[in-house]
């Protein structure tokens, strides 16, 4: 599953935007999103997903469920 950050708790504070190792995160109309395509939810890369480690609002980067579990290359 991506992760997805909640845009009515955005600050825009941008402090996830450089913390992403797949460049999944991006600003669009005043807030952050997260690419599904591209997240992997950091895994291969840290323990915890970045966004969500350094979001400075609780429960703002979220998983998305609508999307399947990240599949690592095997």
């Amino acid at each position: 599953m991506a992760l997805k950050i909640v845009s009515s708790q955005c600050t825009s504070c941008s402090a996830c935007e450089p913390e992403c190792p797949n460049v999944a995160i991006s600003e669009k109309n005043g807030t952050f999103v997260i690419d599904p395509k591209k997240c992997t939810e950091c895994i291969g890369h840290y323990d915890v997903p970045q966004c969500a480690a350094v979001c400075p609002v609780d429960d703002t980067c979220i998983i998305d469920t609508s999307y399947p579990r990240y599949q690592g290359a095997a």
